[in-house]
């Protein structure tokens, strides 16, 4: 059996699919190890999952307001390719998987330096930076998406998105998280280390909506005709709500629901619990987020990020909307938009529809595809 070097980090998007993908070849009887940036989220991770890790500098490619690339960070992502060009000349593992993100990138291009084997997994619909600078040398490329724009269709295998496909039963999920079992849940989440703009924006719009009791409130259903006798819900028990903040924001969030005691403010939340008990959900377009979603069968109300390297979760959420499972509200047009789609997305037969339709994108087993690929090709 072989080592393989998961090449990760900088979010949960990327590395929690390298840690289902890790825990996979691991039952396989494979040795696997995270490289990333050290100090970095994948350390933290890796360490709460029991795996092995190494750390080197990355720097970030973004560019700068001139639209040239920060020379600082051009100078630690070159220091990060020797650091891990020189581990890895140690270990000569049987193959290194970069899931894109600048992280990933140090632990890639010092493998093909090297002449190991490197696999790609690019998770977006449009292949992102680090993974064009990579493709090239790579021996395969895993993607989410059927097809990826920007790389060539003879290159890729698709394998879905590999998840944490574990379930828990309702009951304890919603005693796990202190929930009562009844009203609709709403699960707000704006990626592993949260988002200030729905942090900001989604208190006040549910606010709106079902005022201080939790109960649609009747001028937020002007004009609309919706029948709210949840499925799944009491019918006139109202909603609660699940915001995972991420800990920077908490206690901003936290003041400004204080006197809704139907919202509970959250750092960090057990995303399978959550995502078990979740009736909707409104979310950025992590292609992560999207998949645990469509695992669960949730119904997503996205709101990409716009700043997403080459609008890639724009790409993503009109997928899912596509596909019937979601409903995309652009971040310019929140104000106003973000309500009626809430309200749409809440009617009891709109959300069995869309429930069905996530199930059916999800991609169960994505891990072991991706596995199988990685194994044809280990040195």
């Amino acid at each position: 059996m072989s080592l393989v070097v998961m090449a990760t980090g900088g979010t949960g998007g990327h590395i929690y699919p390298a840690v289902a993908t890790a825990r996979e070849l691991m039952a396989r009887g494979h040795e696997t190890l995270l490289l990333g940036q050290r100090g970095g989220m994948e350390e933290r991770v890796a360490a709460e999952q029991g795996l092995a890790f190494h750390g080197v500098d990355a720097g970030k490619l973004a560019r700068s307001g001139q639209g040239r690339p920060d020379p600082r960070e051009l100078l630690r992502a070159g220091q990060g390719v020797a650091q891990a060009r020189s581990f890895l000349a140690r270990t000569r593992p049987g193959a290194v998987v970069g899931y894109g993100g600048f992280a990933s990138l140090p632990g890639v291009l010092a493998a093909q330096s090297l002449g190991l084997p490197t696999v790609l997994h690019e998770q977006n619909a449009r292949l992102g930076l680090t993974q064009r600078l990579a493709v090239r040398g790579a021996r395969a490329v895993g993607t989410a998406y059927e097809r990826v724009i920007g790389l060539d269709p003879r290159r890729a295998s698709l394998v879905g998105m590999p998840v944490r496909e574990t379930r828990m039963p309702r009951a304890e999920a919603l005693e796990r998280l202190g929930l009562q079992d009844g009203p609709l849940t709403i699960f707000v989440m704006g990626g592993s280390q949260g988002s200030l703009f729905l942090n900001n924006a989604v208190p006040d719009t549910l606010r709106h909506l079902f005022g201080g009791e939790g109960l649609l409130a009747p001028q937020a259903n002007a004009g609309l005709s919706v029948d709210l006798d949840f499925t799944g819900s009491r019918a006139g028990e109202g909603v609660q709500v699940l915001h995972s903040t991420g800990p920077r924001w908490l206690a901003d969030v936290a003041r400004s629901v204080k006197d809704l005691e139907w919202y509970e403010a959250a750092g960090f939340v057990d995303a399978v619990a959550a995502w078990s008990v979740a009736d909707l959900a409104i979310t950025r377009a992590g292609t992560s987020t999207l998949a645990e979603a469509a695992f669960h069968g949730v119904p997503l109300i996205m709101v990409p990020l716009p700043e997403s390297a080459e609008n890639h979760q724009f790409h993503n959420a009109v997928a899912v909307q596509q596909a019937g499972a979601g409903v995309v509200v652009e971040q310019k047009h929140v104000s106003g938009a973000l309500g009626r789609a809430v309200l749409e997305c809440a009617a009891a037969g709109p959300r069995a529809s869309m429930r069905e339709a996530a199930l059916g994108r999800s991609q169960v087993g994505a891990a072991g595809r991706f596995a199988d690929l990685i194994e044809r090709h280990l040195r």
